[in-house]
């Protein structure tokens, strides 16, 4: 398919930027498990389980979209299928952590509820448009992809941050 074929370096780079990411988390996770765990863990799994499965979005839709046997009408649903798997995945970690937990401030509020549905949003809106009008929908899911790639290296800095100002015992 030849839209597809003109976005393949783009997804290449994302997938490669996620997957590369991923494995700088696990690096900073392993080196925070060194100090021992106090009160301050709860902010690194607050931030941690939505990070990766950020980055972990945005490789699946960017393996996704380099299928090569893809028809418009798989590709689309691929997207979708995305796209309301993250969107199922914002709301129950809302609802779940959310309502449970209060958030630092507003704008973490901002950062873990709205945002990510927001991109998951674009994502699911591209596939739909890539049925019918193939360009405007892949702007649409690279938007999404952007900016959940955006909100993980958000996170992954807090993540790093946290680990790393922590006293060792402190953490």
């Amino acid at each position: 398919m030849n839209e597809l074929e003109r976005w393949a370096n783009f997804y290449l780079l994302m997938a490669a930027a996620a997957a590369t990411l991923i494995g700088l988390l696990f690096v900073v996770i392993t080196l925070g498990a060194e100090r021992k765990v106090a009160a301050g863990a709860a902010r690194i799994s607050l931030y941690l389980t939505p990070t990766v499965i950020y980055f972990g979005s945005v490789l699946f839709l960017a393996a996704l979209l380099t299928i090569p046997s893809h028809t418009r009408l798989t590709a689309a649903l691929c997207v979708c299928l995305g796209g309301f798997l993250g969107l199922a995945y914002s709301a129950s970690f809302y609802v779940r952590r959310g309502l449970k937990q209060s958030y630092y401030d507003q704008r973490n509020l901002i950062l873990y509820a709205v945002f990510p549905f927001a991109a998951y949003g674009l994502v699911v809106a591209g596939g739909i448009l890539f049925f019918h009008q193939p360009q405007l929908g892949l702007n649409l899911v690279a938007a999404g992809m952007l900016l959940l790639l955006a909100l993980a290296i958000r996170n992954s800095w807090a993540i790093a941050i946290d680990v790393a100002a922590a006293p060792p015992g402190q953490l």
